[in-house]
């Protein structure tokens, strides 16, 4: 289930990125390339931060 979320996350910032590049706009890939590597970040931390007891 996981790994259907990521593959999904990453062909959707794969068609953003090759759009932005094809349409020469520098600073829109940019921001989708930081926003992609937020949103790994994000998506390992989770899966690496333990449980939390109660």
């Amino acid at each position: 289930m996981m790994s259907n979320e990521i593959e999904h996350f990453f062909e959707m910032q794969d068609e953003a990125a090759s759009l932005a590049f094809l349409e020469h706009k520098g600073d829109e890939l940019t921001d989708i390339l930081v926003a992609a590597l937020e949103d790994a970040l994000k998506i390992l931390s989770d899966e690496i931060r333990p449980e939390t007891l109660h």
